[in-house]
């Protein structure tokens, strides 16, 4: 596998638990989706614990990680395909396909994406202030910043950042100049915030926020949740990964009002609408706790929703009419072996 895309898959073998098995350890075939395709890590501890008969499709919106991923995987042949897109497209990916045994989705920026300056998300290596995962499309988190008023920037950095002094960061950043330098950048969001002694970069959420921004990283979970339900087959499972609170909270509570909680209710307590699943995991899984070993995982927590009713074994058969080529160049790979 190139070496870009090297690394610990985060809870690995916990999403492969939920999702290739039920209760009494009953293995589930099928056909199932990785949103967040990365170096294949999860997609191949899914094809090696399904049945032959099994497939994996999966999605990712950088061309390093899917070149990783096709190598990693090509031992699978026909039972693994990928596609050049977003998650939050799913429906267009899998259309034609059978319902989905499974979906994973692991959220945010891949640890490798992090490690190389080049890609320019590392406030400790010095790269271009790029933090597109699809490099080959949309603005760059240095036009973002060129392009965005102070105020709109201070907007960002406080909501997507979590950022309490996100006014005087933005103040200092659009009071410099036009960014080419990811240390520069991360010096002056340090100075700018006055932290002393903390236990992170002081840059750490401000990268953050810029990040999502550049690649609209909530609005992706949004469209991309509200796109999986649908997909699944009655007892398919939903399995999201998520980093940090923003994130967690959005799938915590989309997962919760699928489940029912909180709705209306007749006068026999039953809710008026039925649930449209179950939350297997309600607290989740810690990743600090699953994988003490891996840093990787410190911030991670697994959701896991199944869908209402009882899933058949569906199979994803390689002679079947491809699905319409919607948009980007390789969605044509998804019936081609990889």
């Amino acid at each position: 596998m190139p070496a870009l895309f090297q690394h610990e898959t985060v809870l690995r073998g916990a999403v492969i638990e939920h999702l290739a098995f039920r209760a009494g350890g009953a293995l589930i075939g099928g056909v199932f989706l990785d949103g967040t395709l990365g170096g294949g890590g999860h997609a191949e501890g899914l094809l090696e614990a399904t049945p032959e008969t099994s497939s994996v499709v999966g999605i990712d919106r950088d061309p390093a990680a899917l070149a990783a991923a096709r190598t990693r995987l090509a031992p699978f042949g026909a039972r693994f395909r990928a596609v050049h897109g977003t998650y939050a497209d799913m429906g267009d990916v899998v259309a034609g396909l059978p319902p989905l045994a499974g979906i994973v989705l692991d959220l945010g920026v891949s640890s490798p994406q992090l490690d190389h300056a080049d890609r320019g998300f590392s406030f400790q290596k010095d790269g271009p202030v790029d933090m597109r995962m699809d490099s080959s499309q949309g603005p760059t988190a240095a036009e973002l910043i060129e392009t965005t008023p102070e105020d709109e920037l201070t907007t960002i950095i406080g909501r997507l950042g979590e950022e309490p002094r996100a006014r005087r960061i933005a103040r200092a950043i659009k009071a410099g100049a036009r960014w080419t330098s990811t240390l520069a950048l991360a010096d002056t969001v340090a100075r700018a915030s006055g932290y002393r002694n903390s236990r992170t970069h002081p840059a750490t959420r401000t990268f953050q926020a810029l990040r999502m921004a550049v690649n609209d990283e909530l609005g992706q979970l949004e469209r991309g949740l509200a796109a999986a339900l649908p997909l699944l087959a009655p007892g398919g499972r939903l399995a999201v990964i998520s980093f940090h609170s923003l994130e967690d909270r959005a799938v915590k509570q989309r997962f919760r009002t699928w489940a029912g909680v909180g709705t209306p209710r007749d006068a026999y307590g039953h809710p008026v609408t039925p649930p449209l699943g179950r939350d297997v995991v309600r607290k989740g899984i810690a990743g600090a706790k699953a994988e003490p070993g891996n840093p990787r995982a410190r911030s991670a927590r697994l959701r896991v929703f199944e869908k209402a009713g009882e899933l058949a074994s569906t199979h994803l058969d390689p002679s079947s009419p491809p699905p319409p080529n919607t948009t980007g160049p390789d969605r044509q790979d998804l019936r081609r072996p990889a």
